[in-house]
């Protein structure tokens, strides 16, 4: 079965209230780092690697899991772009360092490695999990794509585009 164009239709497309509730938003920055070279080569979807210090904190403030909300990275781009972030162990590939892998929604030109990396989590959509094949994980990731994009449109969210973490980047 080649699930590469299709979501899972079981799952809502919007998840979380309609307004923010606590812990979120939870702002974290970073900066690009190498990861396992999986996202774009063997998934089609690829990811920017938060490092350590910015793992540490993640860790410290959330489950693993996956997660939505807005990314902005480097310093010269003042573009804010919707995300979804894979946060932990990566059963599927059987993982023995924790990650932060985040996908954001925008084709880029090339890859920004070292570059700094701005998020705001606004939400959690599932938790990690295993999956029989990789085209039932890629299913899962698209779907996990189009949570965050409904989700993001609701007003709440989409205020968290224009704040100060973003805008304070575009300053330097």
């Amino acid at each position: 079965m080649n699930t590469n164009n299709t979501i899972n239709p079981d799952r809502p497309l919007i998840v979380g209230p309609e307004n923010l509730e606590a812990p979120y938003p939870i702002s974290v920055s970073g900066t690009v780092v190498k990861g396992f070279g999986r996202g774009s080569k063997e998934l089609g979807i690829p990811t920017a690697n938060m490092n350590e210090e910015a793992l540490e904190k993640m860790f410290n403030d959330f489950t693993t899991g996956v997660y939505y909300g807005w990314a902005q990275v480097g310093e010269k781009d003042t573009t804010v772009y919707p995300m979804v972030m894979s946060l932990g162990w990566n059963p599927y590939y059987n993982n023995e360092k924790r990650s932060a892998e985040v996908h954001i929604l925008h084709e880029f030109e090339s890859d920004f490695y070292d570059e700094s990396i701005r998020i705001i989590v606004t939400g959690y959509i599932r938790p990690e999990q295993n999956y029989p094949s990789l085209d039932a994980l890629i299913c899962d990731i698209k779907t996990d794509i189009e949570v965050a994009k409904h989700s993001l449109k609701r007003k709440a969210y989409d205020d968290l585009r224009h704040d100060a973490l973003f805008s304070a980047a575009s300053k330097n």
